[in-house]
């Protein structure tokens, strides 16, 4: 003998429910069709109002909800007729901050709906929300109160919420499709793995919004306008140059995704492509006698480098030399010594041969044999004096003396004794300084 059906008591969340329902059939769905009827068709209207009752509504909802799912992931943005599996992951969270994907979305993140385009009514009925909760999330949750809304009977209730319960659901094992990009990736023991890329269209979502936010709202055009008048605004704008649009769908958007339909069919494509260095134009060292002064010491790096090992003698210069202190000095010159070099190059790269020729360059010919050697190319006296290697150890030398003049205080006076000690002190880098001019 069956078990009587028990009729349960309308609690006054569920009674919300019901009057959130009863006013999307009516609204949204029965009052478009009845406006769309010729008048006097009364039987047309009536089969309409019959057929929008909640409970046969509901229950056809119900049925119909198997032709649609919930995704994140479809395959049809491979290819419109492509009919394999598309799946709902809201993200791998391992990936990090660093690694842009449908995981930064976050709170943020819009599921699709894929499926018969006439079953996306089914959809929109579970995103109605009351009390700030989904149908769709209370039916994944088995709701007390939406059982109780849906039914008087809480057995066909309860089988109601566990159909539209089974939206993200996919139907049968995952599979592909001849028309998606799929990637055949090696295993163990001649196996492989078959992998099938998914567009993530809540990430391509977000970018849409984003970027028609920024290119169209009225306060990004008030920032620009603000620009263009030359007045003051209180914030600024974005742009995106070289952005690619990606049509999916053609002029039948719907036949993709419900979110496809609202971006219609729009997906853009930031500019992929690496930055275009401008480097700030190099200024030659004219009307000076050496490199080493104003001219060096100004590159960010070395007045870094420079106060650092400062900072470093200060603090040991009472302390008996040992192998981590000369480790930790060697290495502190050594990185200015690669400065220097650096200079060099860049002076060499940016400069045009023989500019140390000209009336306004007075660097000393050591220097001018260093920093702009293929003037020797159509100089012959030049070229003379650049074989003969011995301005090499002159800039060293430079180097030495004007590294120890910035690192005299009071505290370490550093007399002639005292520069000969640090010149030696200097040993494996300044070594190092001369092979590397030695070879150029």
């Amino acid at each position: 003998m069956e078990e009587a059906s028990r009729t349960v008591p309308v609690s006054g969340e569920s009674q919300r429910i019901k009057e959130e329902i009863a006013r999307f059939l009516r609204e949204d769905r029965l009052q478009p069709k009845l406006e769309k009827l010729e008048d006097g068709d009364d039987e047309g209207r009536r089969k309409l109002i019959n057929s929008h009752e909640p409970a046969k509504w509901v229950a056809d909802a119900a049925r119909r909800v198997t032709q649609i799912q919930q995704v994140t992931h479809a395959v049809k943005f491979t290819h419109p007729s492509a009919v394999g599996s598309g799946f709902y992951c809201v993200g791998n969270p391992a990936a990090g901050d660093t690694e842009v994907g449908t995981h930064t979305l976050g709170s943020r993140l819009t599921s699709d709906v894929v499926g018969t385009v006439a079953a996306l009514d089914v959809y929109k009925f579970l995103s109605l929300s009351v009390d700030s909760r989904t149908l769709l999330n209370r039916a994944m949750a088995n709701d007390p109160a939406l059982i109780e809304a849906l039914s008087d009977v809480t057995g066909n209730a309860t089988d109601l919420v566990a159909a539209f319960a089974s939206l993200t659901e996919a139907a049968g094992s995952p599979t592909s499709h001849t028309l998606a990009k799929q990637l055949y990736w090696p295993m163990e023991a001649d196996s492989y793995h078959l992998l099938a890329p998914l567009l993530s269209s809540p990430l391509a979502h977000a970018v849409y919004k984003t970027i028609g936010e920024d290119r169209f709202s009225d306060a990004a055009k008030a920032a620009r306008e603000a620009r263009r008048t030359g007045k003051t605004y209180a914030h600024g704008y974005s742009e995106y140059p070289c952005v690619g649009v990606q049509k999916f769908g053609g002029s039948k958007p719907q036949n993709i995704s419900l979110l496809n339909i609202e971006r219609r069919g729009v997906n853009y494509l930031l500019a992929s492509v690496p930055p275009v260095w401008k480097s700030a134009a190099i200024r030659p060292p004219v009307m000076i006698e050496t490199v080493f002064g104003r001219y060096f010491y100004w590159r960010p790096d070395v007045r870094r480098l420079v106060g650092a090992l400062k900072d470093f003698l200060s603090r040991v210069v009472d302390v008996s030399s040992n192998a981590r202190i000369r480790n930790a000095r060697s290495e502190m010159v050594g990185d200015l010594c690669g400065e220097t070099l650096q200079m060099a190059a860049e002076l060499r790269g940016s400069l045009t041969p023989g500019w140390t020729a000209q009336p306004d360059c007075r660097l000393n010919l050591a220097e001018q044999c260093w920093l702009d050697p293929e003037r020797g190319v159509y100089d012959t006296d030049f070229a003379a004096l650049y074989r003969r290697n011995e301005w090499q150890d002159e800039v060293s030398l430079r180097f030495a003396n004007w590294l120890n003049a910035r690192l005299r205080t009071d505290e370490m006076h550093l007399g002639a004794a005292e520069a000969a000690a640090w010149q030696g002190a200097l040993g494996n880098a300044l070594n190092l300084l001369r092979e590397d001019l030695g070879g150029e």
